[in-house]
């Protein structure tokens, strides 16, 4: 009987892996079309994923690493995209994302990651399509 249990045990959590990976790629996938898990209609935040905490990647993660991906350290370097679409923003207010992109050269799914963020941070603040700077 505990081997049929050990058993069974293993593939659920074998499976709930399985699951917790394709919810990552598909929760990555969302944020890259919307940015960030924001809605850009309404601004709010979709619901937290319901997947058991069994499934999180740091729960499978060797002690002493992170679950975070191998890449770029985060935090913001000077220089960077979100200092460049600042400075267009002071430069021509009430300026949408679209034409952000246009500027800079680049995609704008990026932008609807980094605009809310210079915006939770008090630097810009939207008003309907157009970002404006804080005085």
């Amino acid at each position: 009987m505990t081997t049929f249990v050990d058993s069974t045990l293993k593939e659920i959590d074998d499976r709930l892996t399985e699951l917790g990976d394709e919810v990552s790629r598909l929760e990555a996938a969302r944020a890259a079309l919307i940015g960030n898990g924001r809605a850009p209609a309404s601004g709010g935040s979709r619901p937290r994923s319901r997947r058991p905490a069994a499934v999180s990647t740091a729960a499978h993660a060797p002690a002493g690493e992170t679950s975070r991906r191998p890449g770029r350290p985060r935090g913001r370097r000077a220089g960077t995209r979100a200092a460049q679409a600042l400075d267009l923003v002071h430069r021509q207010p009430g300026i949408t994302i679209p034409e952000l992109a246009k500027e800079m050269s680049i995609e704008p799914n990026y932008l609807y990651r980094v605009l809310p963020k210079l915006a939770s941070e008090g630097q810009v603040k939207r008003d309907g399509q157009g970002w404006h700077p804080v005085s």
